[in-house]
């Protein structure tokens, strides 16, 4: 399936802002293909015997934004960075449910560097990940925003730039900066444990 152009979906999206009922319809097959190319770059991360699939992340990710009644819709760019926040926030939710069952028990843990490093690596700490992310955002929203569309949504730093209308070199900047602070981040909780 080709990519459809981006006006088209930022049409839909208006639409959908503006109340019209029958745009998400329209939407889905627009950005399933996207939707579930993202799903695949946030799962090649977790464990081998992981049980949510690319398709169920896509369909769950797809009904919470469906379920959005006050968002203000842009563009494109901003459905997407919507999107890979909702699918951060399954998986997160789900490596928690997993840590509770397993009571704590042994997982390998990753900096975040090792894991972009070495993307077939599997079981880092995501939980970790998600709150040195949130602490991130709280400091430097652009950075954190910028490492969710890296690590988590498999973007180039191309393709980040367009997203988030930045520079090349701005985002190559704010994308070493962010792998340091989070680097900082892990290691220093691994090491108060």
């Amino acid at each position: 399936m080709t990519t459809p152009p981006p006006q088209d979906v930022t049409q839909l999206l208006l639409d959908w802002s503006k109340g019209n009922q029958g745009a998400p319809d329209k939407l889905m097959p627009l950005v399933y293909d996207e939707l579930r190319r993202v799903a695949q770059n946030y799962l090649r991360h977790e464990r081998p015997d992981h049980t949510l699939q690319a398709t169920a992340l896509v369909h769950e990710a797809y009904l919470k934004l469906i379920d959005q009644t006050a968002v203000d819709w842009h563009d494109r760019a901003h459905f997407f960075g919507l999107a890979s926040q909702m699918m951060r926030h399954i998986l997160v939710d789900h490596a928690r449910r997993h840590q509770a069952a397993k009571r704590g028990g042994l997982v390998q843990r990753l900096t975040l560097v090792e894991a972009v490093s070495f993307p077939d690596q599997k079981d880092f700490d995501l939980v970790a990940l998600d709150e040195a992310l949130t602490n991130l955002s709280q400091l430097d929203s652009q950075q954190s925003r910028i490492v969710e569309m890296r690590f988590f949504g498999g973007l180039t730093i191309e393709e980040t730039s367009t997203a988030l209308s930045l520079s090349v070199a701005t985002v190559n900047r704010e994308w070493r900066l962010a792998k340091a602070w989070l680097l900082r981040a892990l290691t220093k909780e691994e090491s108060d444990k």
